[in-house]
């Protein structure tokens, strides 16, 4: 989830249109790893991800930051967080230290080295597997609340929605046949939005992992880890539990109710954080298509978003958001 997607990259410019197989590897060896010379893509937009061989030993992923993003102390800000949970043995994926740093910098991008961690996704249908991600979720955030970040973002309904509305809007994006109707529809949101954020006033705002998708989260034998904290920041605790929501609201209860049952046994939840739920949804929608917009001067998004930009799309996202509106509407899940 951005902050707010506009003015990240300069247009015209593509920023990782240097980041060839040659620097890679030239990258992997400027932090003192022999490389062997394997190297496979992995599924990535934000930033650019790889397995990299290493000579007699296993590979290592590579992550370089998209230049202009985060600042130095954001990304070690995120770095210290992840080494922070897993001293505390919750399962989440931190960078290696190479030669005292867990940041490096080379053939100019920024760069982190992961060990190789693999899984499948949450069978999230399996009350037993909502509970167990409550009681991970409940241990994450009760050390995300012992301290704050000074470096990274936190989530701001004005900037996240009407901050991104507003550049879609300017910049020419919205298409003038659809115009009208999206201008009308994100106000009746935003209106919603800020009200309730009204209403879930006087909670607590911890350091969280910010974009807890179901593919952020990866299971094994022993259990689930949480991977790609890029987007952690500080925020309600709800942040990291609504994405794992699905289905209509007789569904979405019970698993609220099994995630809460794990998630109490470690942290108190603050019940008002409900009326949040489709508020942060009705962000996530409206800062999704700012940031798609903002980066199509990248050439991975023309052609990985083929659909994105067009009228079409303009008027599914519109009918989306009056949906969306409807949702607003509804009490809050009980909890």
């Amino acid at each position: 989830m951005n902050e707010i997607a506009a003015g990240d990259d300069t247009p015209g410019e593509h920023p990782f249109a240097t980041l060839q197989p040659a620097l890679l590897l030239d990258m992997l060896e400027s932090a003192d790893v022999r490389a062997d010379g394997r190297l496979l893509a992995l599924n990535s937009y934000e930033n650019r991800v790889y397995q990299l061989g290493v000579e007699d030993d296993v590979p290592l992923i590579l992550k370089a930051y998209r230049p202009g993003r985060w600042s130095d102390a954001g990304i070690l800000e995120e770095h210290a967080f992840a080494d922070e949970l897993a001293s505390l043995d919750i399962p989440v994926v931190p960078p290696l230290a190479r030669n005292g740093r867990t940041l490096h910098h080379a053939g100019g991008f920024r760069f982190a080295l992961y060990p190789r961690r693999g899984g499948h996704a949450p069978e999230l249908d399996k009350a037993d597997t909502r509970e167990w991600l409550g009681r991970l979720l409940g241990r994450m955030h009760a050390v995300g609340e012992t301290a704050t970040f000074r470096h990274r973002p936190t989530i701001d309904a004005a900037i996240m929605g009407r901050g991104n509305r507003d550049w879609l809007l300017d910049s020419g994006w919205i298409p003038p046949a659809v115009e009208a109707g999206y201008r009308l529809v994100t106000d009746e949101l935003l209106a919603a939005v800020e009200a309730a954020f009204r209403e879930a006033s006087g909670g607590a705002f911890i350091r969280l992992h910010g974009d807890l998708h179901p593919g952020n989260i990866l299971w094994t034998d022993q259990g689930p880890h949480l991977v790609d904290l890029d987007d952690c920041r500080t925020g309600p605790a709800v942040q990291d539990i609504w994405m794992l929501l699905s289905g209509g609201r007789e569904e979405r209860t019970v698993q609220l109710a099994d995630l809460m049952a794990g998630y109490e046994q470690f942290r108190d939840f603050d019940p008002r954080e409900l009326h949040l739920v489709e508020a942060l949804r009705t962000l996530r929608l409206i800062s999704y298509a700012a940031w798609l917009a903002s980066r199509w001067d990248d050439p991975a998004f023309p052609a990985t978003f083929t659909w994105f930009g067009t009228e079409r799309y303009w008027e599914d996202h519109v009918l989306t958001l009056r949906e969306q509106v409807a949702a607003m509407q509804e009490p809050p899940l009980p909890v």
